[in-house]
């Protein structure tokens, strides 16, 4: 008989043949659980849980009539498999199909064996056998990481030592049926038999070098959270609280508020809404449906509707949208550069003979970079931490002066600070010190005023213009700090920009010469972003790698920071705002304090009146 595929399953193909019993299933338990028990699971209150018990009864042949659930760490607090839970709980059952096909995948380019069974309620689980036992604390980082990645991964079961367990294949379920088994039987006893090596998981480690970079900085940042708490620095706050957009959870989950959207069709229509204003494209769309968003596609339902709805939506959504963002993300030269003949409103300026051309400001920027790299940068790396901050905050400047196409530049600090990953504090400080350093190239021509933001104009010094015509232009685009390098560091946004701008490949020595850090602070960023993929050594020469940075951002989590600095930075200009115009003197006319149609003119009365009416 011809095998049937499985679009559900993370394996391929299944044999036609029927499932296995529940009675069969259960034969796999002692291969998975970390110990040789069960707990049996009850109602208590609206829960449905395991509770510990006195004696714990032992996995025997026999399948338990009760749902039941095995235990995922030993005696010794380590285990003999990676438990992952994909549940309906936290996410639509698309995505949690959706996820558990993308980490088997993941599995399998490793090299790593499992074994997959799915639940009468749509959750999933994959089952890791592993040949060595491993600590708990490191399988719970590896099953963190991966949830970093999947949406609907529960990592519950490995965050708890004493009370960590899962339900196998065969067990009762609480709502009736049973844990079916998707890998053949046969096949998974196999598995389970023969594990994984160490080897296979030290390449599942490698490919989830940038979720465990981040989890370990999100493990800091909340110990650094708690300990500032508890001596008083930071208000008592949850840790688990979010800066997420709630349109993004979402796109990301599937799940949605029903007393605000009556159903997916809202739903859908307000995450494209929300998209269509951050200006995204219906290519960038479709390409995250099965990346980091497939709560989208979830809302869909089929394929075929996403196919058939998705461009229709995304038009309507870009036309809603559109009024209000089209003369904001249209090119510079597309925009009109004067305002047509009426005599009720000011003209627009429309440049002239002073202002620099587009293609003079491209040249004048080129020349400023060959000038940053062959003094500036040099006389700034006497001045150590401070140093680095200030070369990236000029290249910052540079990139500004660049996108918008002149050489005067009137960009805040809380911009800046966005475009650097810093405080806007921070920027402001460095700032002034940039313009002492700088010998003439920044200087500051207006200061900030109500809303405006102080004005700096970027000009060549006559004492560098020689040295600017002499020297070659370098390729590529000045950047400031990239996304990826809110994670990484400003030594290695200046290691790697030695590297990718560099007129040939850099030896480690050349970098330390190029990038001005110190050889231990190069060696250690060479050696994370050779981890990441980032980089690779051929010979003695560095070379950068085809790696998507952007992509690389989002697994390190930087755009939740990134986001949520946008939205305090909003906040607090809005803040702003509102009490500089409480200062504001309102405009009276003359018809504000006079109705033109009233006659308010009277005549007084005379005596005989007044008399009458005392």
């Amino acid at each position: 008989m011809v095998p049937e595929p499985v679009l559900t399953s993370t394996h391929a193909l299944v044999s036609v043949a029927p499932r296995p019993r529940p009675e069969d299933a259960w034969g796999l338990a002692p291969l998975i659980a970390g110990a040789p028990s069960y707990r049996l699971g009850r109602w208590i209150g609206q829960r449905f849980q395991y509770p510990r018990p006195k004696n714990a009864p032992k996995i025997t042949r026999s399948l338990p009539r009760h749902p039941a659930a095995v235990m995922v760490h030993g005696t010794d607090g380590r285990v003999s498999t990676l438990c992952l839970d994909f549940d309906t709980s936290k996410a639509l059952k698309g995505v949690v199909d959706s996820d558990a096909v993308r980490v088997g995948r993941l599995l399998s380019e490793c090299g790593v064996r499992f074994v997959e069974d799915f639940s009468p309620s749509g959750g999933r689980h994959l089952y890791v056998p592993l040949h060595d036992r491993m600590d708990a604390a490191e399988a719970r980082e590896l099953v963190e990481a991966l949830a970093l990645m999947a949406t609907s991964l529960d990592p519950s079961p490995h965050q708890n030592i004493t009370d960590g367990c899962i339900r196998v294949p065969g067990t009762a379920h609480k709502s009736g049926g049973h844990q079916t088994l998707i890998t053949p039987l046969s096949q998974a006893y196999d598995i389970l038999r023969r594990r994984n090596p160490a080897s296979a998981l030290l390449e599942l480690r490698s490919a989830l070098a940038p979720e465990l970079t981040r989890k370990r900085a999100l493990k800091a940042r909340a110990a650094k959270t708690v300990a500032e708490q508890r001596t008083g620095i930071l208000p008592a706050l949850p840790l688990n609280a979010g800066s997420e957009a709630p349109l993004r959870k979402v796109a990301r989950t599937g799940l949605y508020d029903t007393a605000r959207y009556k159903g997916p069709s809202e739903a859908r229509m307000a995450v494209l809404n929300h998209f269509s204003a951050c200006g995204w494209s219906l290519q960038d769309i479709e390409n995250e449906l099965t990346g980091q968003f497939p709560g989208l596609a979830a809302l869909y339902g089929t394929p075929q509707r996403q196919a058939r709805l998705l461009p229709y939506e995304w038009t309507k959504a870009q036309s809603l949208t559109s009024n209000q963002t089209l003369q904001k993300r249209l090119p510079r030269k597309h925009r009109k550069k004067s305002a047509p003949i009426n005599n009720t409103s000011p003209t627009l300026t429309t440049g002239g003979a002073g202002k620099l051309s587009s293609a003079g400001v491209q040249q004048l920027v080129n020349d400023l970079e060959n000038v940053l790299y062959a003094v500036l940068d040099h006389r700034l790396q006497a001045r150590g931490r401070q140093g680095l901050s200030l070369r990236l905050l000029i290249r910052g400047l540079l990139g500004y002066m660049r996108a918008k196409e002149t050489d005067v530049l009137d960009v805040g600090c809380r911009t800046l600070a966005v475009a650097m990953g810093k405080h806007h504090v921070t920027i402001a400080r460095l700032l002034p010190v940039l313009v002492a350093a700088s010998d003439g190239i920044l200087t500051k021509v207006m200061d900030a005023r109500h809303k405006a933001a102080d004005v700096y104009l970027i000009q060549l010094p006559e004492q560098y213009q020689q040295l600017a015509r002499e020297l070659a232009w370098r390729k590529g685009k000045i950047h400031a700090i990239r996304p990826v390098f809110r994670a990484l560091g400003d030594a290695t946004a200046l290691v790697y920009e030695a590297i990718e701008r560099g007129r040939h490949s850099p030896t480690t020595a050349d970098l330390v010469r190029a990038s001005g850090v110190s050889r231990n602070a190069c060696s250690a960023a060479l050696a994370e972003m050779e981890a990441l993929g980032m980089v690779q050594r051929q010979g003695h020469a560095w070379k950068t790698t085809t790696v998507n940075l952007r992509m690389l951002a989002a697994r390190l989590g930087v755009m939740d920071d990134y986001l949520d600095q946008i939205s305090r930075n909003r906040n607090e200009r809005a803040a702003w705002h509102a009490y500089l115009d409480r200062f504001r003197t309102p405009k009276v006319e003359e018809t504000d304090l006079f109705d033109l149609e009233r006659d308010e003119y009277w005549i007084p009365p005379d005596d005989a009146a007044i008399w009458h009416a005392a």
